[in-house]
């Protein structure tokens, strides 16, 4: 009788895993010195402290800070403590609860700061890394694999629900500390920020894109975002072929509600049209939209063009500025 063979040892898949460790182990060296543990703080009037526990990067070499915005909400101050053990006195610069983005300050760092990639570059499948506090535990690292792209999730912004587009979905583990944390590429570039739990095994990061830079921007110069304003709700779809002959594009974007009296409204559009182009420039996910409409836009006639019923419309809009309770 054959005794049963042993396994044969695979070399190759010995060292496809060696390689993947390196990886994992060389962005974690790089990115972890600019991700901190912060703690945010506010006094209340009945004598209690707000206190706002998670995790930011380093992303300016004088102090400034990329964190979530539900992670500081209702704090002014607090502090920061890198992977070496350095604390930072912190300041609340702005926040933006409709990205869930948050820049705060401390003094000039030590250290260089993090470097911003492209999340317009991802793709499914791909390998990132997070690196974040959670449970309190400094300098935690996990690695997974884009898992989703074009995600969206809902926040709350003076009692109105609205939804972050474009979020990234990733399996590397996420826990309660890591929000606010880095999500990095293999090149150490910072992609996303982590900022949310979706589910068993699955995290979600806020996208660093084109949208995100201008944001950040706007934090920094202003310590809010002014947003101009449409009023409805869309989901990318693909055209069928004979729009794609008719119109020369492939993608656009389905409205599937218009609120009342917006100004989408206002100009005619409605649930089930397909929008094509805005202010002359193609739309086919929810940020080609999105940078269109800062500040900038409020108040200026915004040319759109719809697919409805097989007919191309066009229609002029009018995008008002969007006010603090999400309206």
């Amino acid at each position: 009788m054959d005794q049963a063979r042993e396994p044969a040892f695979n070399e190759y898949d010995d060292d496809v895993l060696d390689s993947y460790s390196q990886t994992v182990m060389r962005v974690a060296a790089a990115v972890t010195p600019h991700v901190a543990a912060i703690e945010m703080t506010a006094a209340r009037r009945n004598g209690r402290v707000r206190v706002g526990a998670g995790s930011a990067v380093l992303f300016t070499e004088d102090g400034y800070l990329l964190t979530n915005s539900h992670v500081v909400a209702g704090t002014r101050t607090g502090h920061a403590v890198f992977a070496d053990g350095s604390r930072m006195e912190l300041e609340l610069v702005g926040a933006d609860p409709l990205s869930d983005l948050a820049v705060i300050h401390g003094r000039r760092a030590k250290l260089p700061p993090a470097v911003f990639g492209a999340a317009e570059s991802l793709h499914v499948g791909q390998l990132v890394v997070a690196v974040g506090n959670p449970l309190g535990l400094a300098g935690s690292v996990t690695a997974g694999v884009v898992s989703g792209l074009g995600r969206a999730i809902p926040v709350w912004s003076g009692g109105n629900r609205r939804v972050i587009e474009d979020v990234i979905q990733t399996d590397a583990a996420l826990n309660p500390g890591n929000s606010g944390g880095a999500l990095a590429d293999t090149h150490s570039r910072i992609v996303g920020i982590n900022t949310a739990v979706a589910g068993a095994g699955l995290g979600l990061a806020i996208p660093i894109n084109a949208t995100t830079r201008r944001i950040i921007s706007a934090l920094l110069a202003d310590g809010r975002v002014r947003r101009a304003y449409l009023g409805l709700v869309s989901t990318p779809m693909r055209l069928n072929p004979s729009a794609v002959i008719r119109t020369g594009q492939r993608e656009g974007l389905r409205i599937v509600e218009v609120l009342p009296g917006s100004p989408a409204d206002k100009a005619g559009l409605t649930a089930g049209d397909i929008l094509l182009t805005a202010g002359g420039r193609p739309v086919s996910d929810a940020e080609s939209l999105q940078r269109l409409l800062f500040s900038d836009a409020i108040g200026e006639p915004l040319d759109v063009a719809v697919l409805r019923d097989g007919v191309e419309l066009h229609l002029v809009a009018v995008p008002e500025e969007m006010s603090s309770n999400g309206n």
